[in-house]
């Protein structure tokens, strides 16, 4: 006979989700909302949230580490290695823009709670991906040696980032970005 502790436990990962979309929803909104509106949008109480989530900066981190292991498990399906690099490059722009488009002020507001060293460790994962690309392409021949690869992965994601700082901004339609990225990016990297 079933108890009612895995019915608890399901309900307890059910107000986890809810807590971290609405949690995701608010942010999208342009700031890091208090705990009060968080309980009150995912329609739960202060205590159940605080079970959960300590505090807000504990809650913004799993919000964005979330959305940086969505972006991992994306960039893996992708299998960057089976395309020539300057097509995987064009693909991975392609397929990771509408994520990073869907979680930029996520971003915006972890630069200013968590700082940009604690955010750059949370995107190592995906780093990966894109250092591997770069090292493949490398190889080939179709990317630049003349510069470290820690310096071509660190300017690909600051060119990734800019663009969505522009969108913020109004300056750039999130539509146009993916092909003004690959062009960028593809004469950043080429020899």
């Amino acid at each position: 006979m079933p108890t009612s502790t895995p019915k608890r436990r399901a309900d307890a990962e059910r107000n986890i989700e809810t807590i971290l979309r609405s949690t995701h929803e608010l942010i999208a909104q342009g700031a890091l909302p208090s705990m009060s509106e968080v309980a009150s949008a995912s329609g739960i109480g202060r205590v159940t949230l605080y079970s959960h989530f300590p505090s807000r900066e504990v809650l913004l981190e799993e919000v964005l580490r979330r959305g940086i292991a969505h972006t991992d498990e994306v960039l893996t399906a992708l299998k960057l290695d089976e395309q020539p690099p300057p097509e995987a490059l064009a693909r991975l722009v392609r397929e990771s823009w509408p994520i990073l488009d869907r979680h930029r002020r996520v971003r915006t507001i972890a630069l200013a709670e968590i700082g940009p060293e604690a955010l750059r460790r949370q995107h190592d994962a995906a780093f990966q991906h894109v250092g591997r690309l770069i090292e493949r392409g490398r190889a080939t021949g179709d990317f630049r040696t003349d510069q470290p690869v820690d310096w071509l992965v660190a300017t690909f994601y600051a060119i990734l980032h800019a663009a969505a700082d522009e969108v913020d901004a109004g300056r750039l339609v999130s539509e146009d970005a993916p092909a003004l990225l690959t062009t960028t990016l593809l004469s950043t990297l080429r020899p």
